[in-house]
């Protein structure tokens, strides 16, 4: 009898030790998720000159990510993914932003044997591309722009004096390589069962 006793206690203990370890590791997501949104987005410029930005992981589980995020699950169904085979989303924003003086050029063109004068103007570096002409009463541009975007993915460990053990925190590194380009925002999602 006490043997039958023992051993239901001990079910019921073990029983009792996963639900707590749940509720522990549910805490500590929810902890890590509370520090990542508190933190801000940290941009900065490398060594190269390149626009660097970082940001801490947050984790959703994928109820949580159709609840709080419904346009990015839509956005994931309509490319033909299934919700629960995502694993990682990461978005970012950059704005390119050129200021420059470019010298004038004329050119003579004969319209309906009308002279007509315009003007052409043309600068370029390694990253951008700018053609326009100006006419009577308005201006006509192309603005081409290529930018190559780093994302890198990293884990930062616990530290305790020369001890590093465990994730501290999942973090996202950005980089573009533009010098006109600043990126604005950078968000990484990992999603969960």
């Amino acid at each position: 009898m006490k043997t039958k006793i023992l051993i239901a206690a001990l079910a019921l203990l073990a029983v009792a030790c996963v639900c707590l370890e749940k509720q522990v590791s549910e805490n500590l997501r929810l902890r890590a998720n509370q520090h990542a949104l508190m933190s801000e987005i940290r941009t900065t410029r490398n060594r190269l000159g390149e626009s660097v930005a970082e940001c801490e992981q947050l984790r959703l589980s994928h109820r949580e990510l159709r609840r709080l995020r419904h346009r990015d699950a839509q956005r994931i169904r309509k490319l033909g993914i299934s919700l629960r085979h995502a694993r990682n989303l990461a978005r970012s924003a950059s704005l390119t932003q050129i200021t420059t003086a470019t010298p004038l050029h004329d050119t003579v063109i004969l319209r309906d044997t009308i002279r007509d004068t315009l003007r052409f103007f043309r600068w370029r570096d390694q990253w951008v591309r700018i053609d326009g002409r100006i006419d009577r009463d308005s201006v006509f541009c192309r603005v081409e722009s290529v930018d190559t975007l780093r994302q890198i993915v990293y884990r930062v460990p616990r530290r305790f004096l020369f001890f590093r053990w465990g994730t501290k925190a999942v973090r996202q590194q950005i980089t573009s390589s533009t010098p006109h380009t600043r990126i604005v925002y950078t968000e990484y999602l990992h999603l969960r069962k």
